[in-house]
């Protein structure tokens, strides 16, 4: 059964959905995005995503394709329309079509091209992987400089991705000046006794919901939460490690470079951190 997706305003098959060869997210990677995940048919934290996506849009001087209240009827919509239950929304906003190629801005009567579709994860808070934790190896990071801006210039991302499937394991973490930036779609996080370490928010890492969420939770819990750069030896002498973002929610880390973590396998901090969120974004969902 084919989905049905959004395309400028309109709902159709996905079949049917099409977008200018002159967009500019197509030719020029010009645009941003934001991926929204859907627990017992409700939507996970927003409010959080829908203002990152307006601080992405001004970063880059980019109108607003709609209202948040617009978005957010779309976003139940799609819901509806394709029945998902756990999944998630991807939305995508681009400059737009100026009706040729060029590098320079198209002026503001160009109005910006807006895209959302559904996946269907029946498995979203009951991931098999978090039972066995995510395997990883060290990338060096070497992304732009400005990636709190979530673009849609994801080709290094994919390339450190497919870099960790031939090695067999489950993600990349990068590495900058020899400390961990973030992976390749999450941020990245160690423990060692009460304190969760995770790199602070700077230009070098994008601002996650899903890690503003966790470390909110952790620090109710009484965990000491320290934002620093972390080294992969760090990681490796580490009581704990773990990853966060959207369709994730907390992922343990239990390897990195072939290195044990901690007990090699996911342990309670984690375990604790991912059912503490799951459980207060169901009951904060919309």
């Amino acid at each position: 059964m084919s989905r049905t997706v959004f395309v400028n305003g309109t709902y159709l098959p996905e079949d049917q959905a099409t977008v200018s060869i002159f967009d500019r997210g197509f030719l020029m990677a010009d645009g941003v995005y934001e991926v929204t995940s859907v627990l017992d048919g409700k939507l996970v934290d927003f409010d959080g995503h829908t203002k990152r996506l307006h601080r992405s849009l001004e970063e880059l001087d980019m109108q607003a394709p709609c209202s948040d209240a617009d978005l957010l009827e779309m976003h139940r919509e799609l819901i509806r329309l394709n029945g998902i239950d756990q999944g998630m929304i991807y939305l995508q906003v681009t400059r737009g079509n100026p009706g040729d190629r060029s590098f320079l801005f198209p002026d503001g009567a160009v109005k910006p091209t807006i895209v959302a579709f559904t996946q269907d994860i029946p498995t979203l808070a009951d991931a098999p992987a978090a039972k066995t934790g995510f395997k990883v190896i060290s990338v060096p990071d070497i992304r732009w400089g400005r990636r709190d801006i979530k673009t849609v210039q994801l080709l290094y991302p994919s390339m450190a991705k497919m870099m960790a499937k031939k090695a067999g394991v489950d993600d990349s973490w990068m590495v900058e000046d020899g400390h961990v930036t973030e992976g390749t779609s999450n941020n990245a996080y160690i423990i060692k006794g009460n304190r969760i370490i995770t790199r602070q928010l700077t230009n070098d890492i994008l601002h996650g919901i899903t890690r503003a969420a966790v470390l909110r939770f952790a620090a109710e819990a009484q965990f000491e939460v320290e934002e620093r750069p972390f080294t992969v030896d760090e990681v490796k002498q580490a009581d704990e490690a773990f990853a966060t973002a959207a369709t994730i929610f907390v992922m343990p880390v239990v390897e990195i470079d072939g290195a044990q973590i901690g007990a090699g396998k996911p342990g309670p901090v984690a375990t604790r951190l991912r059912e503490l969120y799951i459980d207060e974004m169901r009951k904060a969902a919309i």
